[in-house]
């Protein structure tokens, strides 16, 4: 029999059963939560970059102003051969650069084949800044970048033009195929960097020389929107790094973020991206891509065609390298 005692003292258990794994369940959401502020970019010459931004994310900065400073370091540093100044030649002995950038409000910005300018980053945010147009490429590109202040350099180095003199007198023959083996030799490693900062607004850049001895006038996923980089401020946002010619067939950052949207973990999202161009690409086997992922809370991942691909990570609790899971090392 159920007397109004036992109903009180039953409920009363009940409710304090209830609020006990209330108060557990908060605990583990907590000690779920992502962490934020956040910056991730693709290889090792990610962790100066990250270091750099990272000095406007601990600021409470904007996370626009931490990727554009954070990807310029790569840009000046000629030991980083896949990124402006020394990055490697195409088949002419030209240094072609493209660069782009986006915020979370979805603005965009970027540049194509520009040659004499260190920092195409900076000229693709003018361009989503103080222009109506998204891209500008080529001479149009450069003229732009000079009427707003950039100088021209010599992006050429003495080691660079060497070993285009030796790659031209071997006659070797351009392949959009990395060499697996040696991507210190022939590489083409973008630096793709995404920002969370600590009001949760979440921006993207890119920027690279591109592929080494490429055909004069070769443009890759860099610059494209949609394709090395999509951020949108709802979701999160996709960068790649890698044979951009993949990319751009199946507009791979945009297709991460579309997956983040439908529910998908960042590093699931990047997976799945990665099984497309598997389903979609015969000779898939002799590229690399590598595409990294970051969500609006925080909450960051990577996958790679290839083993070998390497991503840094700087938030308030980790700072250095991981390896992406690697589709070809799970068959």
């Amino acid at each position: 029999m159920v007397t109004r005692r036992s109903f009180i003292t039953k409920s009363t258990i009940g409710i304090a059963g209830i609020s006990a794994s209330t108060k557990m369940f908060a605990s583990e959401m907590w000690k779920a939560e992502p962490c934020k502020p956040v910056v991730i970019s693709t290889w090792n010459h990610g962790l100066p970059a990250n270091e750099e931004a990272w000095k406007i994310l601990a600021g409470n900065g904007y996370s626009l102003d931490a990727v554009e400073a954070g990807v310029r370091v790569p840009e000046a540093d000629p030991e980083v051969i896949t990124v402006g100044y020394g990055g490697i030649p195409d088949a002419k002995g030209k240094v072609t650069l493209d660069a782009c950038i986006m915020n979370e409000k979805g603005d965009a910005g970027s540049v194509a084949y520009l040659q004499h300018i260190m920092h195409p980053v900076s000229v693709a945010r003018l361009v989503m800044e103080k222009t109506p147009h998204v891209m500008l490429s080529g001479k149009g590109a450069l003229k732009f970048a000079l009427a707003n202040g950039f100088e021209k350099e010599k992006l050429l180095t003495h080691d660079m033009r060497k070993r285009w003199k030796k790659w031209k007198k071997e006659k070797r023959e351009f392949s959009p195929k990395i060499n697996i083996e040696n991507q210190l030799e022939e590489n083409h490693d973008t630096i793709s960097m995404l920002a969370v900062d600590s009001d949760g607004r979440l921006c993207g850049a890119c920027t690279t020389s591109g592929m080494a001895f490429k055909m004069h006038g070769r443009v890759g996923d860099s610059p494209i929107i949609g394709a090395g980089l999509f951020v949108d401020g709802e979701v999160g946002g996709a960068a790649a790094t890698g044979s951009g010619e993949l990319v751009m067939k199946t507009l791979g950052s945009f297709l991460v973020v579309e997956f983040m949207r439908n529910g998908m973990s960042p590093a699931k999202a990047c997976e799945e991206a990665v099984k497309r161009i598997v389903k979609k690409v015969p000779d898939y086997e002799n590229h690399q891509i590598g595409y990294i992922a970051l969500s609006k809370s925080g909450e960051y991942g990577a996958f790679s065609l290839q083993p070998g691909f390497d991503y840094a990570v700087k938030n308030h609790e980790f700072t250095g390298l991981k390896e992406a899971e690697a589709w070809l090392k799970k068959l």
